[in-house]
């Protein structure tokens, strides 16, 4: 991960980001102001984020990968997964299912699965030794949001700016069985909202497999010399099955899915 920036606009925008994010406001995104910002230092931005988020008592609980499911990669413009920390404040059980919308700008709504580790894994585990390290396995909800308007960024962009992370809802948390190994490729799922609004997705979209998922983000962590390596007892939630969807307070948002031996979930916003 090549750095392309020096180190005093690093600092500027993870003041500018997290002030951002504080305060629920856009910004123009970086790329803007350096066409040649790179993952590199999209990456050393989320570290210094993360160590000024650790300062205030926030707590790192796990990671995101988003951008992982290929089909939607022509509609943000981007070319590749990304990922970012998921903190202790901004990790829920959906329980009931009625939420406040957090107050960020332009949230949307994504289906994912997501694993409970039991144990690290590590770079070049194979899926069966991916699987002995996954402690539960969970269907749920991410929000995600833009700090950019209109939700129009660079792939680096997205890194820097939380991986988009806003906060997740964890439904039913099952133990992952060799029967939910084999059908995480293959099930299906729809999403429903508000207007009759339908949208549909496959276990396969994301990386081949939310298992592969994790093998990306292990590798991906692996070349970064700033990242701390995925631990023990960490959430992973590997990446949107359908198309992030708009969300406003009101709204009510279901998944059905079929082929997994997993339940579907509802959220409602206020």
């Amino acid at each position: 991960m090549r750095d392309s920036i020096a180190n005093a606009a690093i600092e500027a925008h993870v003041v500018e980001l997290l002030n951002a994010y504080d305060s629920g406001h856009h910004i123009a995104p970086i790329s803007e102001s350096y066409p040649e910002f790179s993952t590199g230092s999209a990456y050393r931005v989320t570290h210094e984020i993360a160590a000024l988020r650790e300062a205030r008592g926030e707590r790192r609980v796990g990671r995101k990968i988003g951008f992982t499911n290929r089909t939607i990669w022509p509609i943000y413009g981007v070319s590749g997964p990304m990922w970012g920390p998921v903190w202790d404040t901004t990790l829920h059980e959906i329980g009931d299912g009625l939420h406040t919308l957090p107050p960020l700008p332009e949230p949307r709504l994504e289906s994912e699965i997501a694993f409970g580790l039991k144990s690290a894994p590590q770079v070049g585990m194979s899926e069966a030794e991916l699987a002995g390290c996954i402690d539960w396995v969970s269907h749920g909800f991410e929000v995600v949001f833009s700090p950019f308007p209109g939700w129009r960024f660079s792939g680096a962009d997205s890194a820097a700016a939380f991986g988009l992370h806003g906060a997740l809802y964890l439904g039913a948390q099952l133990p992952l069985t060799q029967s939910i190994i084999d059908q995480l490729p293959s099930f299906r799922i729809e999403l429903q909202g508000p207007d009759g609004k339908r949208l549909t997705g496959c276990g396969a979209d994301v990386l081949d497999g939310p298992l592969q998922a994790l093998g990306y983000l292990l590798e991906t962590l692996a070349i970064d010399p700033g990242a701390i390596p995925v631990g023990e007892g960490e959430v992973i939630t590997t990446g949107t099955l359908t198309d992030a969807v708009p969300i406003s307070p009101g709204d009510r948002w279901t998944t059905h899915l079929e082929g997994i031996d997993l339940p579907g979930a509802t959220i409602c916003f206020h």
